[in-house]
């Protein structure tokens, strides 16, 4: 009995000095939690969607209170994120660039049809893997809702089998560019309206007028009528520079197909 009990208060006693030192150590060794990264974190709206170029709200948080990061890349968040964390910061926020999602695809089944009936699973990632989509169109949007699932803030939804994104909801995260496989998402700046191409089609003119009424056929008119050779033909498809182009409108007049827009409005920061 005397024997046990011994054997009973060596195991208590080792236990109670194992506490001991795991306690000290932790102390020793404890990393000191930033209070203004904890602030910072507060202050932002959490979507974790990236556009900060970090891998999540956690991380731009740190790197902003180790002077790592500016306090004005949340785009979500906008100026007025950027205002509360220059108060905990105590340096300028500076300006956010506003940026809005646009879906360059006018590829809706008035425009274009499927070339197969497709009974897999609904995603536009599953879809993708089956012979590049079910749509005759293999560069347009597949309509199935992967950005739709994304978006944390209810701007996009699917209209006659295509995404449409609402301006006025979209805060520029870029999740539905990073779920979109097909890219024909694109984050663009929502201060300088311009003229788009709602189109991603890279074939030759013929072979794009056979899956789609509304794509870009590669004719170039629209680069010859621009003023400011805004416009380059990127392997048969037009592409305008944003930072170039004055909003003139004569490519949207000249396209035959009405692939180019003006797809923005001023979207107030």
């Amino acid at each position: 009995m005397v024997t046990l009990l011994n054997g009973v208060w060596v195991v208590t006693g080792l236990g109670l000095a194992c506490a001991i030192v795991l306690v000290v150590f932790s102390k020793l060794m404890e990393v000191k939690s930033d209070e203004r990264a904890e602030k910072i974190r507060e202050v932002l709206p959490g979507a974790n969607c990236g556009a900060c170029g970090y891998a999540g709200c956690d991380d731009y948080a740190k790197a902003v209170a180790a002077g790592e990061a500016e306090g004005n890349l949340c785009v979500p968040g906008g100026a007025q994120t950027a205002d509360d964390i220059a108060a905990i910061t105590g340096k300028a926020a500076g300006a956010v660039a506003k940026k809005v999602a646009v879906v360059a695809c006018q590829g809706s089944y008035d425009n274009t049809w499927d070339k197969m009936d497709y009974s897999g699973i609904e995603s536009c990632k599953a879809c993708d893997k089956f012979f590049a989509g079910r749509a005759v169109c293999p560069y347009g949007c597949m309509g199935f809702g992967d950005c739709v699932e994304s978006c944390m803030f209810g701007a996009i939804s699917i209209q006659n089998g295509v995404a449409v994104v609402d301006q006025a909801l979209c805060t520029g995260c870029g999740a539905c560019v990073n779920n979109c496989p097909k890219s024909v998402i694109k984050l663009v700046d929502a201060e300088k309206p311009t003229a788009f191409v709602l189109c991603q089609n890279h074939d030759k003119g013929g072979i794009t007028r056979k899956g789609c009424t509304i794509g870009c056929i590669g004719c170039q008119k629209c680069a010859k009528a621009c003023p400011v050779e805004a416009i380059h033909m990127d392997q048969n498809l037009a592409v305008v520079d944003q930072d170039i182009c004055i909003n003139c409108g004569k490519c949207i007049k000249e396209c035959p197909t009405h692939a180019i827009s003006h797809i923005l409005q001023k979207v107030e920061a």
